[in-house]
């Protein structure tokens, strides 16, 4: 279309002005999307294949890593679920070998693992262990060889 119409008015600046005019939509909404708070787990990465003991490092982009203790507005800290999927919004985090606490503000630990394939999650949580939920999560998979 916009080919067209430069063959019968290429003087036009109607064209130019839309492509503009999306391209400004484009970044603004790019821009928006990285203010909005993620969680990251940065090594190792989805698929990877690693023997134990092995460095698990994360990340949280918009947010602050604090240790827990009490739920601060725009904190939180990691938590390392193994094998499990994102806690629901709000739900407590349990306390179990499979739920690892990262209270101190941690952002990286590391893992000991028998041979097999497994699903980590990043799941950040409030200062009193309440779940952020899936939009503050990110999984991987992984097999420990």
């Amino acid at each position: 279309m916009f080919f067209l119409h430069c063959l019968t008015d290429p003087f036009s600046p109607k064209p130019l002005l839309r492509t503009l005019f999306g391209l400004v939509l484009l970044v603004l909404t790019q821009v928006a999307r990285a203010d909005e708070p993620t969680v990251s787990i940065l090594e190792p990465k989805s698929g990877a294949t690693v023997s134990s003991p092995f460095k698990v490092r994360l990340a949280a982009h918009a947010m602050t890593t604090e240790p827990a203790g009490r739920a601060v507005a725009g904190t939180g800290h990691h938590h390392l679920l193994i094998n499990h999927g994102p806690v629901a919004k709000g739900k407590l985090i349990p306390r179990d070998d499979s739920h690892l606490h990262l209270d101190q503000g941690q952002s990286e630990t590391t893992l000991s693992l028998p041979p097999g394939h497994y699903k980590l999650t990043d799941q950040f949580a409030d200062g009193e262990e309440h779940s952020y939920g899936h939009m503050m999560s990110h999984g991987i998979n992984l097999t420990v060889k």
